[in-house]
């Protein structure tokens, strides 16, 4: 693809809003992972989240062509993303043992951002490099573009869970979303869900009503909990 021509414009405004939605997910988990940390800490997460999802696109990146080799790939991912979206949504209750993932220390939310970042990567880079076609130039001014957006993102999403608890509940759909969509995508299933519409979207729906049933659930037990002590 010629550098600066029409097809190359073409391409970057397709990474762009790629980037837009993709880089988007990032930036959910790291404010939701940090909303619990003191504000300072928030800040830190943020910076750190960001350099970790870059760090994992990049590598991933370079992969890109070995990772499409691996069956099953964006499967055990998109599975994988479910399990992040819940403990997301279910540390808005409380984990009164501090265990699991979602521990309320600088730590704990870098292991969960690491884990869904590392999961989210897969999905990214594929969508970048298919509208990048080959070309490297195109790439890495992707990954550029990807920080401000983490960056701005993170931040705005942790400033609106503040005023708007609500905020949580909608990250943790579009975290099940996304996994939904990794899952549906997997070419080890082939044409079972791009022959489908209504099995796909089946799909997706229980994902993402499950995922906010389970933290509902969640939300009633430790309400019971809180009572009863």
């Amino acid at each position: 693809m010629e550098f600066m021509s029409t097809a190359w414009w073409s391409a970057l405004l397709a990474i762009i809003l790629i980037d837009l939605v993709l880089a988007g997910d990032n930036a959910i988990v790291i404010a939701l992972a940090a909303r619990n940390l003191p504000q300072h800490l928030q800040k830190k997460a943020v910076i750190w989240g960001t350099v970790g999802a870059i760090a994992v696109r990049a590598v991933m990146t370079l992969g890109v062509v070995w990772l499409l080799k691996v069956p099953g790939l964006m499967l055990v991912g998109g599975i994988g993303l479910v399990w992040i979206a819940y403990k997301l949504l279910a540390d808005n209750h409380g984990d009164e043992e501090g265990h699991g993932p979602m521990a309320t220390t600088f730590w704990g939310a870098m292991k969960t951002i690491m884990i869904a970042d590392a999961l989210m990567g897969v999905d990214n880079v594929l969508g970048v490099a298919g509208a990048a076609h080959g070309a490297m130039d195109l790439v890495v001014i992707g990954l550029l573009i990807s920080v401000p957006i983490v960056v701005f993102g993170s931040t705005m999403v942790l400033k609106l869970v503040e005023r708007f608890p609500m905020i949580i509940k909608i990250g943790a759909a579009v975290l099940a979303f996304t996994a939904a969509k990794m899952i549906v995508n997997e070419p080890v299933l082939g044409s079972t869900f791009t022959d489908n519409p209504a099995l796909r979207w089946g799909l997706t729906a229980t994902v993402i009503v499950g995922v906010l049933g389970a933290g509902w659930l969640k939300e009633r037990r430790s309400a019971g909990k809180q009572q009863a002590a």
